[in-house]
């Protein structure tokens, strides 16, 4: 068990019963799992650390929430194992795995107050009045929802909702919490504000949090590990960064929204030919090339000793604090994103130079 960073209340207080949070790893092997004969996870290994981020992406029906139901024991698996702090759990059910689970819907009782939704679970564990009127109080302070505890369920956004959802969540002091897709039903702003918090609250909590979402910035928002499935088999598991820059296969880069992925015609020593045209450097095995829009600098004409592609401005996309151009060259269509720092932009029709460093270009496998 991984001892939490001291928290304090809204008053700058110590919290102890709060701090007692726990966190436990995640050890998933040989996990696989079928419904009416459709194998929906394949023989599948995942470690997860004690206190960290972790979150599972990938398209609907690639595996994600399955996983999540088999850790919180919701559902049983065909065959594997499931540790969860050293301890096999599949023989175990839900309420004795210390696991909690904010859902989608957030399977809130619209019926009760938010004081009574937060309490419901330790009522249920038997805890005494007073101490679970002390976690309410504590937790609701941390989470900042404090002025809400009186109200209805029915009476609140959906924001404040999945506030509550989480508080409910957390006040048991589980060693891991499992969380499915809670932001999806919340629009942008609201959404990108929630991110940060839930990475906050993590953070502070020093709590294992395993997070399904099939959106890819939310996951590089708040991840410190990242694992992408498909089709029930794990493509990858890295830290954010790796997973965007340097993918391991086609489907990794192309889920990650990735559009310039070429295949490799021929091959030498000191460079490859691809439809984009000729990239000279030193470079691995792999069947595909990826260049990603942000390593793409567009010019009048080029410059340095970098790769250069004639190009045509085909399309011209402000976006505020970046600038995108899809452009032609030769056989290929290459987008890049340029950094706005007020320039002039190209117009449709230009004739450029793109350029992208050898370090820069990527290898994939098919």
């Amino acid at each position: 068990m991984v001892a939490a960073q001291q928290i304090r209340d809204v008053n700058g207080r110590s919290s102890d019963a709060v701090a007692r949070q726990r966190a436990s790893s995640i050890e998933l092997r040989g996990l696989s799992k079928s419904y009416d004969d459709v194998e929906v996870l394949k023989n599948l290994d995942l470690h997860i650390n004690a206190g960290e981020f972790f979150t599972l992406l990938g398209p609907s029906g690639s595996g994600k929430s399955t996983i999540l139901r088999l850790v919180a024991g919701f559902e049983r698996p065909d065959t594997g194992s499931i540790r969860i702090g050293g301890t096999e759990v599949v023989e175990l059910p839900p309420n004795r795995r210390n696991v909690n689970t904010v859902f989608q819907s957030y399977a809130l009782f619209a019926h009760l107050s938010v004081r009574d939704n937060m309490a419901f679970g330790p009522r249920m564990l038997g805890w005494k009045k007073d101490r679970i009127g002390q976690r309410v109080q504590e937790m609701a302070a941390f989470i900042n929802i404090a002025e809400l505890l009186g109200r209805r369920i029915d009476q609140l956004s959906g924001g404040q909702r999945q506030r509550v959802a989480l508080a409910r969540a957390l006040i048991n002091e589980p060693d891991v919490l499992l969380l499915d897709e809670p932001l999806s039903a919340l629009d942008a702003g609201l959404r990108s504000q929630l991110q940060v918090e839930l990475r906050r609250i993590q953070r502070r909590l020093g709590m294992t949090f395993v997070f399904v979402t099939h959106d890819q910035e939310e996951a590089l928002v708040m991840s410190d590990r990242i694992a992408v499935l498909n089709d029930g088999h794990l493509q990858q598991v890295s830290a954010p960064q790796a997973l965007y820059e340097r993918p391991q296969n086609l489907f990794v880069a192309r889920f990650m929204g990735h559009s310039n992925v070429f295949p490799i015609s021929a091959r030498a020593s000191d460079h490859l030919l691809t439809p984009l045209g000729r990239i000279s450097g030193q470079f691995g095995a792999g069947s595909h090339v990826l260049v990603r829009p942000e390593a793409i600098t567009v010019r009048a004409q080029p410059q340095g000793d970098a790769n250069h592609f004639p190009a045509t401005v085909s399309e011209c996309i402000y976006r505020g604090d970046f600038v995108e151009y899809r452009m032609q060259c030769g056989a290929a269509r290459l987008t890049a994103k340029r950094a706005n720092r007020g320039e002039p932009l190209f117009e449709v029709g230009a004739q450029v130079s793109a350029s992208v460093a050898s370090a820069a270009v990527v290898l994939l496998d098919g």
